[in-house]
């Protein structure tokens, strides 16, 4: 099946990820095999997943509707999607809830190596967030240097200031800044990526 963005690009899917199954956990908790080739939409979803299912918090990846231009029916009892597009740009990757606070982030790689370029980010979605956080919602970006495997956790002032200020001076976030404004994730095994203990820190300051 063809899924197409609104500019006609086509969408390609993350990969499928695989799960098996500890019987020797007290919990029976899934155990993920490596993370070599994973997306970081994919290692997310996955964190998520972990989160819920301990009840830590209850956080998504927003779907977006689409709309179907082609139906092939191989036969009666079945129907084949061969093209769609999806009917709309979409605001952020993930929102949810999270000790009584909204969490509302997107979620971004880059092969750069010392910068993050602002052109990954679309307007609407920067005046989606803005218009969450003025509503006491907590935004941020999850960044991911894919060539390095590193992780970072940017609070939105920080995009949002370097966002304004890119009509006349750079228009990329040095990765020096990341890590110095942001908060630095390290992997781990469950979840894979602790992000939620940056939020907490987050929550500290708003407090």
């Amino acid at each position: 099946m063809v899924i197409r963005y609104p500019n006609g690009q086509s969408y390609r899917p993350p990969t499928n990820l695989k799960y098996e199954n500890n019987s020797h956990s007290a919990k029976n908790e899934r155990i993920i095999f490596g993370n070599r080739g994973m997306s970081l939409e994919d290692e997310l979803n996955t964190t998520n997943q972990y989160y819920l299912d301990h009840h830590q918090a209850v956080i998504h990846k927003k779907p977006v509707p689409i709309q179907i231009v082609q139906v092939d029916y191989p036969r009666r009892s079945a129907a084949v999607i061969k093209e769609a597009y999806f009917k709309q740009a979409s605001t952020t990757d993930y929102n949810g809830v999270y000790q009584g606070y909204y969490l509302d982030f997107e979620a971004k790689e880059t092969r750069n190596h010392t910068s993050f370029p602002l052109s990954n980010f679309h307007p609407h979605q920067i005046k989606h967030m803005q218009a969450c956080t003025q509503q006491g919602g907590i935004c941020f970006t999850i960044i991911k240097f894919s060539s390095t495997q590193e992780l970072f956790l940017l609070p939105a002032a920080i995009l949002f200031s370097y966002w304004e200020k890119q009509t006349t001076k750079r228009k990329s976030i040095p990765k020096k800044v990341i890590s110095s404004q942001g908060f630095s994730i390290k992997y781990g095994y469950q979840p894979l990526i602790p992000y939620l203990t940056k939020v907490d820190l987050l929550i500290e300051q708003l407090k």
